[in-house]
């Protein structure tokens, strides 16, 4: 049995590095530094007198509808539907002379199509705003979390530009979109290559 899940990891990796579409991972314009710890990765970006840093972490950023649809109408010789990994990513921004972080946290709606009559809709959204402590690993559940379901629409729309400003836009965010996917596709194939030499371990 083993012997036979090997032979079958080596095809499977075989065929993703095949369809791998970035060897190495693309970069994001606009200037930030990316640094990736496994499965979490991080921008930074430094504009006069700030720090915006995005990180973000692959796992669980394949919707799960995606998943169902291959299993089922797969016929053996059909290219696979491209997998895109749409991961949460949370925006931090830090101003050099105060000791406090402003904190999005941001998603990409299941449902990516614009809303009818919008010219231009944003592919992403903001879910929660908080201040930090700056500089603190743990974030404090009692600092105040501001809910955007109900919020007012001209101050979403001003968080929005401000985040624009910073370099954190559509643009940006087809981008992190693109890193993202390439990114879940390189771990998937090591994870694939590990389970493989694990299951060849005698």
């Amino acid at each position: 049995g083993d012997k036979a899940f090997a032979q079958f990891l080596s095809d499977e990796i075989q065929e993703e590095k095949k369809i791998q579409k970035h060897k190495s991972l693309p970069k994001v314009s606009g200037g930030w530094e990316l640094e990736v710890h496994g499965t979490e990765a991080k921008l930074v970006r430094k504009i006069a007198g700030e720090k915006i840093t995005v990180t973000f972490n692959i796992n669980n950023s394949i919707p799960p509808s995606a998943e169902e649809d291959t299993q089922e109408q797969q016929k053996p010789d059909e290219q696979e539907p491209e997998l895109t990994s749409t991961p949460n990513f949370v925006v931090e921004v830090i101003k050099d002379d105060t000791k406090q972080t402003l904190v999005l946290d941001c998603h990409f709606p299941e449902d990516e199509i614009g809303h009818e009559g919008e010219e231009e809709s944003d592919i992403f959204t903001i879910r929660e705003v908080s201040f930090q402590p700056t500089g603190e690993a743990d974030w404090k559940d009692t600092n105040y979390t501001l809910n955007t379901d109900s919020l007012d629409w001209a101050l979403y729309d001003h968080l929005m530009d401000f985040l624009a400003d910073r370099g954190v836009d559509n643009t940006f965010a087809d981008e992190l979109i693109e890193l993202s996917t390439a990114l879940e596709h390189q771990e998937y194939i090591k994870f694939l290559e590990d389970l493989k030499s694990f299951v060849k371990c005698q």
